[in-house]
């Protein structure tokens, strides 16, 4: 079976790299590693994500499932230190690294963890909820993800993903409409698209 960055033990020899970046006006020093995302710089469509969030007014922690290393989970973290910021991902080395960045960096204000999918993420009352989606994993695996979001929301919570066309832009926003409210087109740019579904309170 090949092996993808969403493993959950990557057998790939480590070989770690460091390179710095500027996201949201805050500068980062990185530690990655063979065997997870975009290792050599954060990549275009997380970067597109970054730029695109917008802060709800609904109070609560924010999660970035799929963090790899932590680019996002941990830039959000730096911009909103008053909100808590978890970030869980199925591959053990990227949650090592991930760790590892967050204290590089002086972030505190997260909670770092394993977890294949929702498995193992125990908050149900998240404000926001930002995926970029491990693509290779299949369109019913992803498709999971987005109803299990819509479950771990607060009311009037929004789950963020960033895709690209090519590799099923359309199919995601019919899905995030048959489950959400409402969704909305944020962004577009160099063929991704970013995705704001609202889940609105229940009455």
């Amino acid at each position: 079976m090949t092996e993808h960055y969403y493993s959950q033990n990557p057998e790939v020899t480590s070989e770690p790299i460091f390179f710095h970046t500027t996201l949201r006006g805050h500068s980062f020093r990185f530690k990655t590693d063979r065997g997870v995302f975009s290792k050599q710089e954060v990549d275009f469509g997380s970067r597109l994500l970054i730029d695109s969030f917008t802060m709800t007014d609904t109070p609560g922690p924010l999660l970035d499932l799929g963090c790899g290393y932590g680019p996002i989970g941990l830039t959000l973290a730096k911009d909103f230190p008053e909100r808590v910021v978890h970030l869980a991902d199925i591959n053990e080395r990227a949650v090592g690294l991930a760790r590892e960045n967050a204290a590089a960096n002086q972030i505190e204000n997260v909670h770092i963890y394993s977890s294949d999918g929702f498995r193992h993420v125990e908050e149900k009352r998240f404000a926001s909820i930002l995926i970029n989606p491990p693509i290779r994993a299949g369109k019913q695996l992803i498709f999971n993800m987005y109803k299990d979001a819509f479950h771990h929301l607060a009311d009037n919570g929004e789950l963020w993903i960033v895709i690209q066309k090519k590799q099923g832009a359309p199919s995601t926003k019919t899905k995030l409409e048959e489950i959400f409210s409402r969704v909305e087109t944020v962004n577009k740019k160099k063929g991704y698209s970013i995705f704001q579904a609202k889940k609105f309170a229940s009455f």
